[in-house]
């Protein structure tokens, strides 16, 4: 029997890619699953909707209005656009600062609260880009470094306050999703010469790595994996 039969989990980014490979594992382990969307047709009926535009503030609020105890949070919900420093569009930036940064900063803060007495654990889903920055790598790559800040950050206090809840998250290289092809728009001579170059990573690859981190002992602490297709090299 899984340990996460019965337990509660808030998945955003739930409708496609990590996100969705995630909730179906969970079903599978007869957990309670919430999936944060703006798209709740694209969900399995398994699934419990969540609503909300994770640019908005208010919205994001309202993921917690009423939500009860929850068991773990997995913060999968993330924007990908080439956009280069020297002439990048701000637009662009913005959008990945609001959602890979600030909504995942949001939903962690407000999650806290939610916890039951013994704790739970947080998932951010970060990425190699994250570690180090590619040649591609543009504003994305800042937003994924400030991901693991605000995972070390928030493990770092809630130790200060004797925090039962646990902070873990994984790190992917390429992974075959809808966002790598947002990523790579205007570049799809350029995608089609990776996809035939490596096996990129399935979704439900780094989604087994997620619950390797949700399905630890309670005395095990994952920081952070870095997991990315043998064939890639960087």
């Amino acid at each position: 029997m899984s340990s996460l039969q019965g337990k509660t989990l808030l998945v955003t980014g739930a409708s496609s890619g990590i996100g969705r490979a995630l909730c179906e594992l969970l079903v599978a382990r007869n957990a309670n699953v919430l999936g944060v969307t703006r798209n709740p047709s694209a969900l399995s009926e398994d699934v419990s909707p969540i609503v909300a535009d994770l640019t908005k503030r208010e919205e994001i609020s309202s993921i917690f209005h009423g939500l009860g105890k929850i068991d773990g949070l997995v913060n999968c919900a993330g924007v990908a656009y080439l956009s280069r420093i020297i002439d990048g569009n701000p637009t662009d930036w913005e959008e990945m600062w609001r959602v890979n940064v600030m909504a995942l900063s949001q939903c962690c803060q407000l999650s806290l609260k939610h916890f039951p007495a013994n704790g739970g654990r947080i998932v951010n889903v970060c990425s190699m880009s994250g570690h180090r920055v590619p040649p591609s790598g543009g504003f994305y790559a800042p937003t994924k470094f400030a991901v693991r800040a605000v995972t070390d950050a928030l493990r770092s206090e809630l130790k200060s306050i004797d925090s039962p809840i646990q902070v873990g998250s994984v790190s992917p290289g390429f992974v075959d999703t809808p966002m790598l092809e947002q990523y790579f728009r205007g570049r799809e001579e350029s995608l089609t010469k990776t996809k035939a170059a490596m096996k990129m990573l399935d979704p439900f690859d780094v989604a087994w790595t997620i619950l390797c981190i949700l399905e630890a002992p309670p005395h095990v602490e994952i920081g952070d994996i870095l997991v990315r297709g043998s064939g890639q090299h960087m």
